[in-house]
């Protein structure tokens, strides 16, 4: 059998995500006939059935679900190994922090004050972009505050807090000291996902680019509300804004999170001072120690 192509890899990622020739063609910049033939060829390359077509979808066969889990990383690693090679032909060493601007709940200027390894050069991206950069070597550690896919990473939590619920000042519910998932059925979010279906798994599509001058914006003219961890809200008071708590929600963990194959002594270095500097600022404690 001949080795698999990255360009079959991306082919076949992008009909198993999109669960559609269509639009996997569409997202891939091709025509969809060539897409199909070259899927058919993939699976007569590799001796089995990877994707069960009707006229209306496609879905994985247990052999699909397995190569598309082991196609992501092969692709992360391809990306990353290509991103690592042009920064180390810069000749400027430097640690890259991915971070979500406003989330590293003021731990930041501590940890860059104390962190002496390498400069620190930031990069700084939507939501759950901090991973994507972590994975596609743009990036050698981040700071993140939500579940993640942990495939292929390490991570060590550095603070754990409450979530809360931002809503404008001029809003009935306002009025309450806290509030319930129920409260909110009909609002909707900043990105337009219902508010109700935040924490029952469905993702709602992809993030707007929105920085939270924006979202901050559309909560105080009432057209969304929004989840936050209280260390930001404490942070970001605005008169058109109110916080209230919200029962029943898991509280948000602020993780630092590396590539598990790293054996970077900065990356470890910053690691170990981020700790630090979370233990400094006063947070409850969470999870001692790194493991690298």
């Amino acid at each position: 059998m001949s080795h698999l192509e990255t360009r079959q890899l991306r082919y076949f990622v992008a009909v198993a995500e999109e669960e559609h020739f269509g639009r996997a063609a569409a997202r891939l910049g091709m025509a969809q006939p060539p897409l199909s033939r070259a899927i058919r060829e993939l699976e007569r390359q590799l001796g089995v059935q990877l994707l069960v077509r009707t006229t209306r979808q496609v879905s994985l066969t247990p052999a699909g679900r397995t190569l598309l889990e082991d196609a992501r990383v092969a692709l992360d690693a391809v990306a990353a190994a290509g991103n690592r090679a042009r920064r180390v032909g810069t000749g400027r060493p430097a640690l890259r922090l991915a971070l979500k601007a406003d989330y590293d709940a003021g731990l930041l200027p501590g940890i860059l004050d104390a962190y002496d390894a390498l400069p620190v050069e930031l990069v700084l991206g939507g939501y759950l972009e901090q991973i994507v950069a972590l994975r596609e070597g743009r990036a050698d550690v981040a700071l993140v505050a939500t579940t993640f896919d942990g495939r292929g990473l390490d991570s060590e939590p550095l603070i754990t807090g409450p979530r809360v619920v931002a809503l404008a000042a001029s809003d009935p519910l306002a009025a309450r000291t806290s509030l319930r998932l129920s409260d909110l059925a009909g609002r909707l979010l900043p990105n337009g996902m219902p508010a109700e279906q935040w924490f029952s798994g469905t993702t709602g599509g992809q993030y707007r680019p929105l920085d939270l001058s924006q979202i901050f914006n559309l909560i105080e003219v009432g057209s969304a509300v929004w989840f936050l961890p209280a260390w930001l809200a404490e942070r970001t008071p605005r008169p058109g804004i109110a916080y209230r708590p919200l029962e029943g929600a898991e509280p948000v963990t602020l993780s630092v999170v590396w590539p598990a194959a790293s054996r970077s002594t900065a990356v470890a270095a910053f690691v170990r001072v981020a700790q630090e500097a979370a233990r400094n600022a006063g947070f409850p404690a969470v999870v001692a120690g790194t493991s690298l």
